[in-house]
């Protein structure tokens, strides 16, 4: 299991020390890119991604909940080892958003809401390195995690089969529910106030390896 803490739930005053604090103790960092369109709430863009980009290490994992991924996806200054993830029910088309991000160094990645069929993903598994399944509604961090995801990420273990694309979940992740979704056949799972919401970050992440375990 991969830990990757949301930075949506960090001090945006203090991005980079917060990111800086758990790197060494995480495997990826999540950003919830927001346009106020497709979702209620307006966060970071390329500027604030890209600034960070430099200065940290570890993979990124891009989460555009934005109408247009086909247009801001290449304005990410990515590596080798990122993922754009864009969701399947923004403005573009899915064959438009895949297009832009194979312009770039990141892997594509894909992403349901959490009423979207789960079928709509099955006929891009060929085309993408992940799937984030959300177990809350997206928008805005601290969420209580919706149980049906467990199900939803069980039926997608079991169509990926032996494709290589990883499942990612994200939404109300903790100590209480981090067990069902690795259980569940979880490779990345994103945390952002169980890890950024306590003030001692290094027992927040051990105590959800720990759950995970």
């Amino acid at each position: 299991m991969k830990l990757s803490p949301s930075l949506l739930s960090a001090d945006f005053g203090r991005l980079l020390e917060e990111a800086l604090s758990v790197q060494p103790l995480v495997d990826c960092f999540h950003w919830d890119v927001m346009d106020g369109h497709f979702v209620p709430n307006l966060t970071f863009g390329p500027p604030v991604v890209n600034a960070l980009r430099t200065r940290l290490d570890l993979a990124f994992d891009i989460h555009l909940m934005i109408d247009r991924p086909a247009v801001y996806a290449p304005q990410f200054d990515v590596r080798p080892g990122d993922t754009l993830l864009f969701h399947l029910e923004s403005s573009d088309r899915p064959e438009d958003a895949l297009e832009a991000i194979a312009s770039t160094d990141a892997a594509a990645g894909i992403t349901l809401r959490p009423g979207t069929p789960l079928e709509s993903v099955f006929p891009y598994l060929d085309d993408v390195s992940m799937v984030l399944v959300m177990s809350v509604e997206p928008g805005f961090g601290g969420q209580a995690f919706m149980p049906d995801a467990v199900d939803r990420i069980l039926a997608l273990r079991e169509h990926i089969g032996s494709r290589n694309v990883e499942i990612s979940v994200d939404g109300g992740i903790n100590s209480q529910t981090i067990r069902s979704v690795v259980e569940a056949g979880v490779d990345v799972v994103v945390a952002g106030s169980a890890i950024f919401g306590l003030p001692d970050r290094s027992e927040a992440i051990a105590a959800l390896r720990r759950a995970a375990a």
